[in-house]
């Protein structure tokens, strides 16, 4: 079909037209080649803009996905250049990383240089730091806080979520927050916001019971537990009988 489509349009521009007797290729050649400019080597690539901030884990947020800069530009607002390929974070004009774009929620897009060696924010929230605050709400919110950097390749990655969790317990108490760690714990949500859901809800108030052990559907091929118990063996005297 394209093919036919190209040969009529080739028809239609060597047409002439009725009131200027000049077809549409001749008036091409005589008015728009001359003030044509080269095509661009690149193809026009759309841009979007965004302000975020730097945390205090030396990552900024574009998109629900975490893209490192510089460690020395912790708590400073950068301009963010996305792209559908790419991310680019620019301080001051000046380009400071540059990022595939990732489209995974929650993750982090991290460069080893961007890591702090001997940073000021780095030592004063150092894991061992947020570990003892943990320890001293409870032995569950300490156990969510390991669950929380364990989880992560790197711990400064876990900085955002420990530190959202701390600010918890300053509106909730103790009490509620470690019951909802408790909570957290056993079904496996580990992150800020599925405890903040837990919070809201009143979820850490309710007497806590294992997650249900969901039933398996019955099928031919599912053979079930009794399948595997061993009946007694028959002595020949026995099978005689039987049969």
């Amino acid at each position: 079909m394209n093919a036919a489509i190209r040969h009529l349009l080739e028809t239609l521009n060597g047409r002439p037209l009725r009131k200027i007797q000049q077809s549409r290729r001749q008036l091409f050649d005589d008015l728009d080649r001359p003030a044509a400019r080269p095509l661009p080597n690149h193809p026009y690539e759309f841009a979007e803009w965004k302000q975020p901030k730097v945390n205090i884990d030396y990552h900024v947020e574009v998109d629900f996905h975490y893209y490192s800069v510089p460690c020395r530009l912790v708590n400073e607002t950068v301009d963010a250049k996305l792209t559908a390929s790419t991310v680019e974070i620019l301080f001051k004009g000046e380009r400071v990383a540059a990022h595939v774009r990732s489209h995974q929620r929650g993750r982090h897009s991290t460069t080893p240089a961007h890591m702090p060696t001997a940073h000021q924010k780095h030592a004063e929230w150092s894991p061992s730091r947020l570990f003892a605050w943990a320890n001293q709400v409870g032995p569950q919110t300490a156990a969510l806080v390991q669950t929380i950097f364990d989880s992560r390749p790197h711990p400064e990655q876990g900085y955002r979520s420990v530190l959202g969790i701390m600010r918890l317990a300053k509106s909730v108490g103790n009490d509620r927050l470690e019951a909802a760690a408790a909570r957290g714990l056993a079904y496996r949500l580990t992150s800020y916001r599925a405890i903040c859901s837990i919070l809201d809800g009143g979820f850490d108030q309710l007497p806590l019971r294992p997650p249900p052990v969901p039933a398996l559907p019955r099928h031919d091929n599912i053979r079930g537990g009794d399948y595997y118990i061993q009946e007694p063996r028959q002595t020949p005297q026995e099978a005689r009988q039987t049969i």
